[in-house]
């Protein structure tokens, strides 16, 4: 007897040909969830303002998924008239340094932070309750699952959840109120108090949690007594040839690599052992792919360090894989802050499949750090540990000078796309 296929709504604001990192967990769930008799429904805005575009991810979305669109007013569209530059960064979270802030950049911080709560995505809801409970209605749809951020889609999941009694999943690819860049939003008391409002009446309506770290979890139950469960990213398959290592001692920082993410040790690192190590002056390459704020620039700059300097900005999914594989060393860098403990870069686990060691650096007792030591993958360094930076690097240096720099990972398995999905599964439908 043929088991009758369950159905699952997912809302979710990213979607191909939106590129970055908040577009691959749901597109990699929507493409395993078939082989658990599952069928995607996948709701998205028809004329989204992204940020990064990638069209090659296009062909990565399941044919057995459904799509429903609809559209969408974003006040984004209307700021590009203003600075489309400015707005872009704003939007993908690359926030200028407070100090070098421009009068423009500080309105529209205060504008997105203060009239446009949880954020500009804000005027879907209301058009998307609509759409929704008419099809929710008509197509016998008990079970939904919003993806935050942005986190006015869980707006959309409270209403029908008030409106139909289905059963709502919350998932949340990043914390709301603790994550990094909200207290520079230059919240009035009376935004941030609605923020927390809005935070705490989604984490007490939604049937169930749904978290991408341990910390978050941790944080969120402070807030609600509802059940949460910590589902992390993780990596796919992906159809890359074996790639010729750089001839150069390359390390990669692939993703945005925002102003206070800026790792000052890292270059004080580099420049002193270009100083100490005759040889390291032709052999070092700064490889930086995708979005890199003006501080970070400069930083290198002061340090000197321009001359290896390889900036190729925003490249395709493809190609960020084929660096990933091909670069000796992969950087990751995490805001030195208590509010990010709870990241957990998506581009970990990309990394930790690359077979290439990875350079940590982060604040103290991240979630992502433990991860990389159970897997075998790389070093881990808070700020503080500059000189241990230096000795690791070093001796990375050195291994790449007897062609024998190589991790050896274990227990990446859990971490592999269908193995999360199945999870997923399990969490939504054990019932």
């Amino acid at each position: 007897m043929k088991t009758v296929q369950k159905k699952l709504l997912i809302i979710t604001y990213y979607w191909p040909p939106a590129g970055g990192p908040g577009v691959q967990r749901w597109l990699k769930f929507v493409k395993y969830l078939p082989d658990y008799n599952i069928q995607p429904i996948v709701y998205i805005p028809e004329n989204p303002t992204y940020p990064i575009i990638d069209n090659g991810l296009l062909e990565e979305v399941s044919e057995k998924a459904i799509i429903l669109k609809n559209r969408i007013f974003e006040p984004y569209q209307l700021a590009g008239f203003l600075s489309k530059n400015k707005t872009k960064k704003i939007s993908s979270g690359i926030i200028p340094n407070k100090k070098k802030q421009s009068f423009l950049e500080k309105a529209m911080l205060w504008i997105r932070g203060n009239l446009f709560i949880p954020d500009a995505r804000k005027y879907w809801v209301n058009p998307s309750v609509k759409y929704l409970k008419k099809y929710i209605q008509e197509n016998d749809i008990d079970t939904i699952v919003t993806s935050g951020p942005p986190h006015s889609l869980h707006l959309i999941g409270l209403k029908l959840k008030q409106d139909l009694n289905v059963k709502w999943f919350a998932d949340f690819r990043d914390p709301w109120t603790t994550i990094g860049y909200h207290k520079q939003l230059k919240l009035s008391s009376y935004a941030n108090k609605k923020h927390k409002n809005l935070e705490s009446q989604i984490l007490n309506s939604a049937d169930t949690i749904i978290v991408t770290s341990k910390t978050t979890k941790i944080e969120f139950q402070a807030l609600t007594s509802k059940p949460i469960e910590v589902i992390t990213n993780g990596y796919d398959v992906e159809k890359v040839e074996k790639q010729v290592l750089d001839s150069k001692f390359s390390l990669a920082h692939i993703g945005s690599f925002l102003s206070e993410r800026n790792p000052l040790i890292l270059w004080q690192s580099l420049t002193e052992l270009v100083e100490d190590v005759p040889s390291f002056i032709n052999d070092l390459e700064i490889k930086l792919i995708g979005a890199v704020s003006q501080e970070v620039l400069q930083a290198i700059s002061d340090f000197k360090l321009d001359l290896y300097l390889n900036n190729l900005g925003y490249v395709s999914h493809n190609e960020a894989v084929v660096h990933q594989r091909k670069s000796q060393v992969l950087l990751l860098i995490e805001i030195d802050s208590e509010d990010t403990k709870s990241i957990i870069p998506g581009k970990l686990f990309e990394y930790m499949v690359s077979e290439r060691p990875i350079i940590a650096i982060g604040p103290k007792d991240s979630d992502f750090a433990e991860i990389i030591k159970s897997t075998n993958t790389g070093v881990f360094f808070t700020y503080e540990e500059k000189e241990a930076l230096k000795k690791t690097i070093r001796s990375h240096y050195n291994l790449f000078l007897e062609h024998n720099l190589k991790v050896s990972p274990v227990g990446l398995q859990q971490y592999s796309r269908k193995s999360l999905t199945k999870d997923l599964v399990e969490v939504i439908f054990k019932n």
